[in-house]
């Protein structure tokens, strides 16, 4: 974790001027994660980002739920700096925290459970352990949506997924540098396969479990907490 920590301290200054090339498919796969939040939800929705960054998504839910009470938590303070600002010129209504959010134990109960583009950072078991306390601190009939990456099911697969993104980023006018500090980030990428996800989902209990958008490695998909 202290090497990701490094890395993305390092690339925050640069880090959203590059998403959009570095995620071709970005407007669908972000759009796919906001349209699937409970609409009937209350305008004051609290809402949990896991791994929040530069407060890409949190954005995205506030511009959605203005008087949504957001959490955002992330390993690093650079990120979190630019989160702050771009939160602010939306609301005062949220709470950032930098931590690891693996093991963090939230004293509140969330409506929602949002991440994009981190969780793939972890290894199975810590996905695992996290899935499990992410429904912990869910309330009854909370959802969890994870916007992220997913490694292929076979060795083929995995090549195909990978040298697809690299053909596409390599022709989106991404600079050397650039791509070669997204390369460096991604050897600490430790991604699992979606189906084997889906299943932890279930075994822990949540329901409604679905994949709701693919593209190559890119996926959303999501668990509802049941209401008991």
């Amino acid at each position: 974790m202290d090497t990701i920590k490094k890395l993305f301290n390092e690339g925050a200054p640069s880090y959203d001027a590059n998403r959009k090339k570095l995620i071709p498919c970005f407007d669908k796969f972000y759009s796919t994660a906001l349209a699937i939040i409970n609409k009937e939800s209350q305008a004051s929705i609290k809402v949990l980002d896991l791994g929040a960054g530069t407060g890409l998504m949190s954005y995205y839910v506030l511009k959605m739920f203005p008087n949504a009470n957001m959490t955002l938590i992330d390993l690093s303070q650079g990120m979190l700096e630019i989160a702050k600002e771009r939160l602010l010129s939306l609301s005062s209504n949220f709470e950032i925290l930098e931590a690891n959010y693996v093991n963090y134990q939230f004293t509140q109960k969330f409506d929602v459970v949002i991440s994009a583009l981190s969780i793939h950072h972890l290894d199975n078991e810590e996905k695992q352990v996290l899935f499990t306390n992410i429904y912990s601190c869910l309330k009854p009939g909370g959802q969890f949506i994870n916007a992220d990456q997913v490694l292929g099911s076979t060795t083929s697969i995995e090549a195909i997924y990978r040298d697809q993104w690299l053909k596409e980023v390599t022709s989106s006018g991404i600079s050397q540098e650039e791509l070669a500090k997204a390369l460096e980030r991604m050897k600490e990428d430790k991604m699992s396969k979606l189906d084997d996800q889906l299943k932890w989902l279930r075994e822990i209990g949540f329901e409604e479990v679905n994949c709701w958008f693919k593209d190559y490695s890119f996926v959303v998909f999501s668990g509802r907490k049941n209401q008991v």
